[in-house]
């Protein structure tokens, strides 16, 4: 079974400016970085999940990520679940017809700390996941934390957005297919179709937004929503470092509060959300 997002992957032009880009976001140092394959990589982990920076390295080596980027623009490229037992769901997934690649070993040695880490991946035909590149892990160790170095840090990920040009294919994927608890089911004329889907203790959410264009039938990895325990101090800390952020505002869960951040995320949309306080 899904036990939750291990990762997201952002393709990115710059690694170091990217870097430095997410760090002043997130307010944490990255916990890993490597080079493999033509691809420089650095991954800020929260307490939920990762994020993956990826930029082409020097050479021909890296220009699959350079077209991609040139073709496609900075943004999110991947969602990276991460599973208990890979042979046998890469077994499910090739009998519910998501065509899975082949089980492959992997592995990574932090720049950082010389630390290793490996893991089993595979991943489902792009086309039977209607345009969205779907990974799943089996991972053989924990990756350290990123450690926290400003105050109101982003302390995890509550939800990944996938724009989807059909709701009820949606659920057939995430909700039938890949057993995601389905939490919420809901449209409005002015904002369109909502599917919020558990995986850990974050949501998947996909929208198929009111009014807009959907005729290539393809869904799209669009956006993250970033969990902070003050978004007032948050907000002010990223505006210290030269990141536009919006006034909060009252989130559509009754309790929270929702802040755009408009510059400083590689172009992916971006918000800031304050959970409700425990009583």
């Amino acid at each position: 079974m899904i036990v939750g997002l291990d990762h997201v992957v952002v393709l990115v032009r710059d690694i170091d400016a990217a870097t430095n880009t997410y760090a002043a976001l997130l307010g944490r140092k990255p916990a890993w970085r490597s080079i493999d394959e033509g691809a420089s990589s650095v991954l800020f982990t929260l307490d939920n999940m990762s994020v993956e920076l990826l930029a082409p390295a020097a050479g021909a080596s890296g220009d699959h990520i350079r077209k991609t980027i040139e073709a496609n623009g900075e943004g999110l490229a991947s969602l990276c679940l991460r599973v208990e037992d890979i042979a046998r769901w890469h077994r499910r997934l090739d009998r519910l017809g998501l065509r899975p690649e082949a089980i492959g070993d992997g592995g990574s040695r932090n720049l950082i700390d010389g630390a290793s880490l490996s893991w089993k991946r595979t991943r489902a035909a792009t086309d039977a996941a209607h345009g969205v590149r779907l990974f799943f892990l089996e991972m053989n160790g924990l990756r350290p934390a990123s450690e926290i170095v400003a105050e109101a840090p982003v302390t995890g990920l509550d939800h990944v957005v996938v724009e989807t040009a059909n709701p009820e294919r949606a659920a057939a994927l995430y909700g039938a297919r890949l057993q995601l608890d389905m939490r919420l089911d809901r449209s409005h004329a002015d904002w369109g179709h909502l599917m919020f889907f558990r995986c850990g203790d974050l949501v998947v959410e996909t929208v198929k937004r009111a009014g807009k264009d959907y005729s290539d039938g393809r869904d799209r990895l669009w956006g993250l929503s970033f969990r902070v325990g003050d978004i007032v101090a948050a907000r002010q800390r990223m505006l210290a470092a030269g990141i536009d952020v919006s006034e909060p505002r009252a989130g559509r869960k009754p309790g929270t509060q929702v802040a755009t951040v408009r510059s400083g995320t590689c172009g992916v949309p971006t918000i800031l959300l304050q959970p409700p306080a425990r009583v």
